[in-house]
């Protein structure tokens, strides 16, 4: 491995020390297609995927867990989902108005 300082001759015949950093390397399949469409929001961010995922990692360590919600749908979502999914149980609205009517709000 690299040594924490590396001295090297500069210009004039001055030594300059620089700090070498240590890095790991990180590797994952990702589909192609999701990559492609990350990257394009990473980009415009005017962040690189390296930066994305070292924000990823630090917010991780700082919140010592996944910096977003991440559950399974209870017992009634569930069903609500599988009802949906089916073209069953669906109410339709003209408007707001009537969507709060429909929801007795």
């Amino acid at each position: 491995m690299y040594p924490k300082w590396a001295t090297f001759k500069g210009v004039e015949s001055f030594y300059w020390r620089i700090e070498m950093s240590k890095t790991a390397m990180v590797r994952a399949r990702i589909e192609p297609e999701l990559k492609e469409h990350a990257e394009a929001i990473i980009e415009q961010l005017g962040l690189s995927v390296t930066q994305t995922i070292t924000l990823l990692y630090k917010q991780i360590e700082l919140q010592n867990g996944l910096p977003f919600d991440i559950s399974l749908p209870n017992e009634q979502t569930q069903k609500t989902f599988t009802a949906t999914d089916k073209g069953e149980e669906l109410i339709s609205c003209e408007s707001v108005d009537d969507m709060f009517d429909k929801l007795d709000i």
